[in-house]
C-alpha cells in the first residue's frame, strides 16, 4: 500500500500549502449492474468539522489509508487501515478526525436488491442482511482482497472482470467476517454438480472462440445460467483458477499466435485481444512468457527462417 499512502500525504501537504479546507474527492474505479467500486481520499482534519451523511445503499469500504473516527447505528468506531467501514442501506453515519488528519478507503456500494442477492448465494437466511457491527477490523482473510484492490486502484488499466470478482468475494468475505450466521450448502464444499460444470465448460469455449470481446463476470455468469456467486465459485472449482485469469491467458495465447501469424502492429494485435492499453499488454505478455511481443516475435520469424 506503500503508493495509495504516499499518494495521500501528498493530498495534504498540499492542501497545507494552500491553506486549503479538507475534502473529500471520489474517483470510480468500476461499476456494474448493482454495484460500484471508488476510490475516496479525505484531507479533512481535527479542525474540521464532522457532519452526518447517509449510506444510499449497502456499503463497504477497505480502509487503505489514514484514520478516522466512524459513527453508525451499530456504534461508534476508530477505522485503520486494513479495517473494513460497514454501511446498511438508508443509515445516516458521520466521519470525523480528531485522531489526525486524512484517510483514503475503496469503497463498494451495493445495490439493495443485488447485495440480498449475493447473501442468499452465499448461504445466509433472510431477515439478516443488516449489518450489526460498524467496522471488522484487520485481519488476514481480507488482507489479500485489500492487496488486489489497492493494486487495481493504481493500474493504469484494470480489466472490469478483475472488480466483478472482487465485489462479489469481498461481499462474501465480509458477512463471513461479520459473524453472520451462515446456512450449509451444497455448494461450499465437495466438487461442482454435473450441470454446472457442463456450463462451466461451455463458457470456457465461450472464452476461447472470442477472447477480444467484452467479456464480464456478470455476462459470463448469464451465458451459464449461474448467479455470479456460484459462477465465481464453480468456474474456480471446475478449472483452478477465476474467470479473470482463464480470460486473461485466453488473450495472451491469442496475442502470441497473432504475433507470430501476421505482421500486424503490436498495438492493433493487444486492442483486438482485448487490452484497452499497450502499456498493460506488454507487462502481462512478458510475465506469462519471459519475453517482450516485439522479441516474441523476432524469435517466431528466426525459428521459420
Amino acid at each position: 500500500m506503500g503508493k495509495i499512502a504516499v499518494t495521500l500525504q501528498q493530498a495534504l501537504g498540499s492542501r497545507d500549502r494552500d491553506g486549503a479546507r479538507g475534502a473529500t474527492t471520489a474517483r470510480t474505479l468500476a461499476q456494474g449492474a448493482g454495484w460500484d467500486a471508488a476510490d475516496l481520499l479525505c484531507t479533512f482534519g481535527p479542525r474540521d468539522q464532522p457532519f452526518e451523511e447517509r449510506h444510499t445503499g449497502v456499503c463497504i469500504a477497505m480502509v487503505v489509508a489514514g484514520s478516522f473516527d466512524y459513527r453508525a447505528a451499530p456504534g461508534r468506531e476508530v477505522l485503520t487501515a486494513g479495517a473494513l467501514l460497514l454501511g446498511n442501506t438508508g443509515e445516516c453515519f458521520e466521519c470525523g478526525h480528531r485522531h489526525g488528519a486524512g484517510d483514503r478507503c475503496i469503497a463498494f456500494h451495493y445495490a439493495p436488491a443485488y447485495f440480498e442477492r449475493l447473501a442468499a448465494d452465499a448461504g445466509l437466511a433472510s431477515g439478516q442482511l443488516n449489518f450489526r457491527r460498524a467496522r471488522i477490523p484487520p485481519q488476514r482473510a481480507l488482507s489479500p482482497l485489500i492487496a488486489r484492490a489497492c493494486a487495481g486502484a493504481q493500474a493504469d488499466d484494470a480489466s472490469a472482470t478483475v472488480w466483478d470478482e472482487l465485489a462479489v468475494e469481498l461481499a462474501a468475505a465480509t458477512l463471513r467476517a461479520a459473524g453472520t450466521s451462515m446456512r450449509a450448502e451444497t455448494a461450499a464444499s465437495g466438487t461442482a454438480g454435473a450441470v454446472a460444470t457442463s456450463r462451466v465448460a461451455q463458457v470456457v469455449r465461450l472464452i476461447d472462440d472470442s477472447p477480444g470481446a467484452p467479456h464480464t463476470l456478470t455476462s459470463l455468469a448469464a451465458a451459464a445460467g449461474l448467479s455470479e456467486f456460484y459462477f465465481l465459485r464453480t468456474f474456480q472449482r471446475v478449472t483452478g483458477v477465476t474467470p479473470h485469469q482463464y480470460l486473461l491467458r485466453a488473450r495472451l495465447r491469442a496475442a502470441a499466435l497473432r504475433l507470430q501469424d501476421g505482421g500486424a502492429k503490436i498495438v492493433d494485435i493487444a486492442l483486438d485481444c482485448g487490452f484497452n492499453d499497450l502499456s498493460n499488454f506488454n507487462h502481462a505478455f512478458r510475465a506469462e512468457f519471459a519475453a517482450s511481443p516485439r522479441v516474441w516475435r523476432a524469435r517466431g520469424r528466426a525459428q521459420r527462417s
